[in-house]
Parts: structure tokens; C-alpha cells; sequence
């Protein structure tokens, strides 16, 4: 059996690349990459020569059969992502399960990860936290998720990209109330931000300056004494909705029903639609 070498590669600034990455990026037999043209940037400054090969979301199970036959054969694999640590909201779990079930060696090479790059720079509480990757990309399920995170007493990572982190940063105002958020742009490059403050504030922010680059969001947790647990017929009321928004009822049709079942204000229940 050979080893499968899980590598963290630098986020952008590729000066960031330890040597014993390095080193194991040029003994390897093969490199898997999420795109190939990412990971030879990084081979073309160090010069080293290596065959790569692509490993994404719309290859996965035809290319984990072939990788695990090449370890089966003794070899040594490098598993990298475009940037920062494979697995990481990243393709790569299926082929480490595997390689791990089948009892296959299957080391570490740490290194970079935008989240706790991210964290260590916002100035949020980071004992514990919480990393929630990609939020959904439709907004119905990206609100619904941000509702079960609103009561997270954790700090909070999230990936966004920069078409869509207007979107997220209102929701997350919608759900969490204006609260303490840092964002994080373009980590380790030429023009790396650090935006802190309310939401509001960084909402403005990005108003006035076109996002631009790969974004890290931090979001304070729900400081305790905030906290106000719902009822329970407060969580059968929202379930009810969120079932509801499902079909082709219009707002006026959902208020009526919900006002009518839980005894409660059609307005009410038309601006929690709203």
C-alpha cells in the first residue's frame, strides 16, 4: 500500500508553501488537484515536476476508484485543493474515507486554511466557534439556516463569494440583528481587507466598494444575556410557514392560514413572510 499525503497549499500568496510541503509535492508518484492550473502555479515557482491530475465534484466517484487503485500499487499520492486545506469545504472526503477503510496510510501535511486565517485576524472570541463553509445558495434555504445559527452562542465562520456577499451579509442582518461581524478579503494577497464593525456598517461598505476576491465571514455568537428561547408554539408556527412558502400560496393565503390555526396576528405572520 502506498500513502495518500493530505497537503494544505498556500491560500494565495505562495511564498507561504512550508518545505516540507515542498519536499513532498516532488516525491510523490501523483498530485490530485481540484484544478490543475491552481496547484502547477505553485510547482512552476519551485520548480518541480510532477504529473496532476484533477479531482472535482463532477468527477469524484470515477477518479477516487483510479487513485485508490494507484495507492493499492504502492505509490504516493498528494491530495491538494485549489488553495488552503483539502476536505475544507473542499472535495476530498470521499477519497480519504475510502483510502482509510481500506486501510491505506493516510498522513497530514498542515498548513494554510482561510478559516482560521480569517479567525485569528477578526478580533471575535475564537475558544470555540462554529465553521459553516458556503451558506445555501437559494435564498429560502439560506435564511432558514441563518434562522437555526441565529441562537448560536459560538463565533461563526462562513465562506461567501463576491457575487453573492451582499445577499448573505443582509440575511445575516435579517436573522441576527445588527450585530458584530468582521470580513475577511483576499487572505494573504496583494489586497487583503479587513472589514469590522456592525453589519450595517460593513453592508455600507460593500455598497460603495464593489466586492471583490474570495470572502471570509466572522460573526460574533449570541451573547447569552441576548438570548430569548422560543416557544414551542413559536417553532410550530415557523415550521408551519416554512412548509407553507413551499407551495404556490400567495403571502395573504399563508397569514390567513397561520393566524387561523395558532390564534395569532395575520399581520404578524405576513411580516415574518415578508
Amino acid at each position: 500500500m502506498g500513502t495518500l499525503f493530505v497537503c494544505a497549499t498556500p491560500i494565495g500568496n505562495l511564498s507561504d508553501a512550508s518545505p516540507r510541503l515542498l519536499e513532498t509535492l516532488a516525491a510523490v508518484d501523483l498530485i490530485v488537484s481540484e484544478d490543475t492550473r491552481q496547484i502547477q502555479k505553485l510547482l512552476n515557482k519551485f520548480s518541480i515536476k510532477a504529473h496532476a491530475i484533477s479531482y472535482h465534484k463532477f468527477n469524484i466517484q470515477q477518479k477516487t476508484a483510479f487513485i485508490l487503485d494507484v495507492l493499492k500499487q504502492g505509490k504516493k499520492v498528494a491530495l491538494v485543493s485549489d488553495s488552503g486545506t483539502p476536505v475544507i469545504s473542499d472535495p476530498g472526503y470521499e477519497l480519504v474515507n475510502q483510502a482509510l477503510s481500506k486501510k491505506i496510510k493516510v498522513e497530514p501535511i498542515p498548513g494554510p486554511c482561510a478559516a482560521t486565517a480569517a479567525l485569528s485576524v477578526s478580533g471575535m472570541p475564537a475558544d470555540k466557534f462554529v465553521f459553516e463553509g458556503f451558506l445555501p445558495k437559494k435564498p429560502t434555504e439560506r435564511r432558514s439556516r441563518l434562522k437555526t445559527l441565529s441562537i448560536e452562542e459560538r463565533t461563526i465562520v462562513f465562506y461567501e463569494a463576491p457575487h453573492r456577499i451582499l445577499k448573505a451579509l443582509g440575511d445575516i442582518l435579517l436573522n441576527f440583528g445588527d450585530r458584530e461581524v468582521s470580513v475577511i478579503r483576499e487572505i494573504t494577497k496583494k489586497f487583503e481587507e479587513i472589514i469590522k464593525g456592525k453589519l450595517s456598517k460593513v453592508i455600507h461598505h460593500f455598497k460603495e466598494a464593489e466586492p471583490r476576491g474570495e470572502f471570509v465571514v466572522v460573526v460574533k455568537g449570541l451573547e447569552t444575556r441576548d438570548k430569548r428561547p422560543e416557544t414551542k408554539k413559536e417553532i410550530e408556527e415557523d415550521a408551519l410557514i416554512e412548509e407553507l412558502i413551499k407551495t404556490d400560496l400567495s403571502k395573504k393565503d399563508i397569514s390567513k392560514i397561520v393566524a387561523k390555526v395558532f390564534d395569532v396576528s395575520k399581520n404578524d405572520v405576513y411580516k415574518k413572510l415578508i
